[in-house]
């Protein structure tokens, strides 16, 4: 028997949108305010969608294969809403992993971090969420995670700095363990180059 995964729950979120505008001095009722409590709760559907979805769902399909060496997937674009304010952070994930004789698909790489992005975060637990699950799952001896990213909370509020790009790894396994791995791995990742969003 499968029970249904819950949802986001749109008309609360509409409910609550509407009396924010309210509490700003807005009329939710103006015609150029009229869609917005709904497109608000759908857009909030999107972004917390992985809430509700399993991100190791995507790296249960493996393959055995005599490989031994790195893997790395660079500059994969991501966007989150950080916890603290519920706005955007968004920027490039790099990730690495030392494979045990099984790999995956790359692009299931890309939906874990896809799918761990999609929930209110904060980017350093992204980090290690990401780098501990591509370890489980596929027994890696070593996996390394690097984020860079803009935190729009930094830019459009508080000390209000564009342009500052916040910057965090995980390493695992050997990666961690081993300097002459951590240092390849580290360098695989960035290319050789500065890191900047």
């Amino acid at each position: 028997m499968t029970t249904e995964q819950p949802k986001v729950d749109l008309p609360t979120i509409e409910r609550a949108v509407a009396q924010i505008l309210k509490a700003i001095g807005e009329d939710p009722d103006r015609e150029g305010l009229r869609g917005t409590p709904a497109r608000v709760a759908k857009m909030y559907g999107e972004l917390f969608s992985g809430m509700f979805e399993d991100p190791g769902k995507h790296l249960s399909t493996g393959f055995t294969e005599r490989y031994d060496e790195m893997v790395v997937l660079r500059d994969i674009q991501f966007h989150s809403m950080c916890e603290h304010h519920l706005l955007p952070f968004m920027g490039r994930a790099h990730v690495a992993y030392l494979s045990n004789g099984k790999v995956v698909g790359v692009s299931k790489l890309a939906r874990v971090v896809e799918t761990c992005a999609r929930r209110p975060q904060i980017q350093e637990r992204l980090t290690t969420q990401i780098a501990d699950l591509i370890m489980q799952k596929l027994d890696a001896k070593g996996v390394g995670v690097i984020l860079e990213a803009a935190h729009t909370c930094m830019i459009v509020r508080g000390v209000r700095k564009p342009g500052s790009v916040v910057v965090t790894s995980a390493m695992r396994g050997l990666f961690k363990s081993n300097l002459a791995t951590r240092t390849e791995a580290i360098n695989l990742l960035t290319g050789g180059r500065s890191l900047i969003v």
